[in-house]
């Protein structure tokens, strides 16, 4: 163990937001900070994330936010109170990044890019003597000991093949298994499953589910989103859920923010019970009572389809899916149809592959970690961000909590050195 905090050194295995806000709270401190990233670059999920507008976090009151957080809620509220939204803000403006709250909530950087921000906070990041080392992936500890594992004696595929390096401690912070060619391609679950730690099966998280549409449907309407509808669907608990939203009809299914801020409760359905479900509201901004009476209406020699255009704006790709799944007769039956409108049944039967889906589900279960987010079973290692056992709708909920994990995990490294004879 090194002896004094200057020559106290930290390997943080991950390139993304987690892992460089661990290597910031270390290096601050003093400590030799080395950051390992499998790809030629750091923070390409986050770059990739950023291309439609970078949404950061999210304004709205605590309470709310941390409800976000699902059955992980109590896990995640001890992190976001040592880094918070509104915490966030207040570090990405110290790097010279000005946000603003959109009209959703949401907040952005005043450019709406994620590359500024990363270029600065690299800049700050080398200033402070963090270390980089690209195309490094790591595969293990150095041989089976208990003592490499203890002085965390790492091994690492690279472009000159494999190589090794020992530190005091080290932060991982290797993602799920979304977007693998960006870098997060779960090669960490058997080698921290092989040392007995807890790991949850990953799964697809913010990700779209398959729904056996029709050549037709698929062919005429896929890529097109479906606005300003409503999904109502019981959880495995009996619990009814409601929201209200924007979809994308797909090649496959269905996607888009509403489907992902419901996806946990949409897939644990399908896992139970092999499909599931949802009703879909198409005029939510109707009443049924309304609904009725406008599809009820004489129409004359109009058809149906000019009729619900004309009285109660229903076209389009809408229309479609009323198409798509009522039969001819209940189409033209008035009063069935205006109730399909309402609660049009939409079955949906399995999950996309978790290499397309935005975030992933399962992890490192925190029941093996303290509560500075260090494997109990291997003193000295710390996990963060997505690799973690959790999940969080789109939103800013997921890059929140990814900053905050890695904040926690740096603290926790630091902790620990000072716990072992480095003082601080």
């Amino acid at each position: 163990m090194s002896s004094s905090l200057d020559s106290a050194r930290v390997a943080v295995i991950g390139g993304g937001p987690a892992g460089l806000m661990a290597a910031e709270a270390l290096a601050l401190h003093g400590v030799q900070v080395d950051v390992y990233d499998a790809m030629p670059s750091v923070g390409r999920k986050f770059l990739m994330a950023g291309k439609g507008g970078m949404n950061i976090t999210h304004s709205e009151p605590l309470a709310p936010f941390l409800g976000r957080y699902g059955a992980r809620r109590e896990q995640i509220a001890p992190l976001l109170d040592a880094f918070g939204p509104d915490a966030l803000r207040a570090w990405l403006q110290g790097l010279g990044i000005e946000t603003f709250v959109g009209s959703s909530g949401r907040v952005f950087p005043t450019d709406m890019k994620a590359a500024p921000m990363l270029r600065a906070w690299l800049h700050r990041l080398r200033e402070a003597g963090v270390r980089f080392h690209m195309r490094h992936k790591w595969t293990g500890w150095d041989g089976d000991s208990d003592d490499n594992i203890a002085a965390h004696t790492l091994r690492f595929a690279t472009p000159d093949g494999e190589q090794h390096a020992s530190y005091d401690a080290v932060v991982f912070a290797l993602g799920g298994a979304s977007w693998p060619r960006l870098g997060s391609d779960a090669a960490w679950v058997p080698l921290l499953s092989a040392r007995d730690v807890a790991v949850a099966p990953l799964q697809p998280a913010n990700c779209g589910f398959d729904a056996d549409w029709s050549p037709y449907l698929r062919e005429r309407f896929a890529g097109q989103p479906v606005k300003s509808v409503a999904i109502t669907l019981t959880d495995v608990d009996n619990k009814v859920h409601n929201r209200q939203g924007e979809i994308l009809l797909t090649e496959t299914g269905l996607e888009g923010s509403l489907i992902y801020a419901l996806s946990a409760t949409i897939r644990e359905r399908i896992l139970a019970d092999g499909d599931v479900t949802i009703s879909l509201d198409l005029a939510p901004g109707l009443t049924l009572e309304r609904v009725v009476g406008e599809v009820a209406r004489p129409r004359g020699s109009r058809s149906m389809s000019t009729h619900l255009h004309g009285r109660i704006g229903i076209s389009g790709v809408k229309l479609a899916l009323l198409h798509e799944i009522l039969s001819k007769e209940a189409f033209a039956d008035a009063h069935g149809l205006a109730h399909a409108i309402k609660a049009l049944p939409i079955r949906l039967t399995r999950a996309r592959p978790i290499a397309e889906a935005i975030s992933t589900a399962g992890g490192v279960s925190f029941e093996a970690l303290d509560e500075h987010l260090m494997i109990e079973r291997l003193p000295g290692a710390f996990c963060a961000g997505e690799m973690l056992d959790w999940e969080a709708p789109t939103g800013g909920y997921l890059l929140t909590a990814c900053f905050a994990s890695g904040l926690v995990a740096g603290r926790g490294a630091l902790a620990y050195l000072a716990a072992h004879g480095v003082p601080l």
